[in-house]
């Protein structure tokens, strides 16, 4: 039972695709027709790829491997980008069809900081692509894959940063009470930007092509932490003043860990490609802020994520059921992954190796409870059926 606030309308609209928004519910639980099935197909699915390619990327740079660890790692970077495929496909077909939902989408501020999710689909395929994909399709091949990938979400980052809060500004008609993490999503893609543009530094001429890169990577950083330290106090004074989150939207206070764990994976890996593209003294002082700012982050990341499951076991005593919000679970936990993982390469540390491996078995834990019930819900249609209000 939902108690607290919802988001404006149009609330039909809220997390489409999903069939359980934050304040809706399946209109039917019978498989839909074709173009109604498309018709509620939001960008929100996207999610699905990205908590699928993280566990390839994540568990390719695990500090522990165990045997057939990498051939698990590569088909699951496979079905990503297959995934990905297909949904880009099939969102191309909502827009060529269903002009008039997709612009809903948009005016939707439930809905619109999903867009964000294309872009960093885009960036985890593209990277997992050249962590593991290379065994696959070669060396080369998985340099150009990447080289279009990085560069086509980073442009949809960026720009989905300017438009959804341009949009949430002037359009959107939002109060305090409606702050919720998905509010960070498109605030969030720059900074996967920033931690997987340092792949590609070794497969650039040496000089000024990497030295640009490594410090546009940074500007990325910059920009989005900055811009998450924004929202972030709305985020959480709405958990203090209002209490908590409806139980379908509880998944996602986890998102709040992707800017955490994903900026502590960026100065981790800016700070292993930084002794190829600069000089000294600035390779030595960013391979010193990989420590400095990771561990801090890593330590209110472990924060929120207790405060975190917490309230998701206090909604599934309530009667929390599947919504595609659970999706949530999956990619911030593998940014956690990776940081830690980055730690422990810079520090020695076996603690931060454990963490790494622990916290990739929440993930994987995460990962199978989301794509059995999505492809459960996909198989009876109710999760494409048009949503109503609950």
């Amino acid at each position: 039972m939902v108690t607290t606030a919802t988001p404006a309308a149009p609330r039909t609209a809220a997390h489409p695709g999903s069939g359980t928004g934050p304040c809706t519910a399946p209109a039917e639980r019978t498989a839909p027709r074709a173009h109604e099935a498309l018709r509620h197909l939001g960008p929100n699915w996207y999610a699905s790829v990205m908590g699928t390619a993280i566990i390839a990327n994540a568990g390719a740079t695990l500090p522990y491997q165990l045997p057939g660890q990498r051939v698990v790692c590569q088909l699951l970077w496979a079905l990503s980008a297959a995934a990905l495929a297909v949904l880009l496909a099939a969102r191309a077909g909502h827009w060529i069809h269903h002009r008039d939902q997709a612009r809903a989408h948009l005016l939707d501020p439930a809905v619109a900081p999903f867009y964000g999710c294309l872009s960093m689909a885009l960036l985890a395929v593209g990277g997992g692509t050249l962590l593991v994909g290379r065994d696959l399709v070669g060396q080369r091949a998985a340099v150009a894959v990447d080289a279009v990938l990085f560069t086509a979400g980073t442009a949809i980052g960026l720009l989905m940063a300017v438009v959804v809060p341009y949009l949430m500004v002037v359009r959107h008609k939002v109060e305090a009470a409606q702050a919720t993490p998905v509010w960070l999503l498109p605030l969030v893609a720059p900074m996967v930007s920033a931690a997987l543009g340092p792949l590609l530094v070794p497969h650039l001429p040496p000089g000024p092509p990497r030295e640009a890169m490594l410090l546009a990577c940074y500007a990325l950083f910059g920009l989005s932490l900055l811009a998450t330290l924004l929202m972030l106090p709305l985020v959480f004074g709405r958990l203090i003043a209002h209490g908590p989150l409806p139980l379908l939207l509880t998944p996602t206070l986890f998102l709040v860990l992707g800017p955490l764990g994903q900026s502590t994976t960026a100065v981790n890996q800016l700070a292993d490609v930084a002794p190829l593209s600069i000089g000294s003294p600035y390779a030595g002082a960013l391979g010193a802020l990989a420590v400095v700012y990771g561990v801090p982050v890593m330590g209110f990341a472990l924060l929120w994520l207790a405060l975190s499951a917490a309230m998701l076991v206090r909604a599934a005593r309530r009667g929390m059921g599947f919504a595609m919000t659970w999706w949530a679970l999956t990619f911030p936990v593998g940014t956690c992954v990776t940081g830690a993982a980055g730690l422990a390469r810079h520090t020695g540390l076996a603690a931060f190796a454990w963490l790494a491996a622990a916290l990739f078995l929440a993930l994987v834990t995460a990962w199978l409870l989301a794509a059995a019930h999505t492809l459960r819900g996909l198989s009876t249609g109710r999760l494409l059926a048009a949503p109503r209000t609950a």
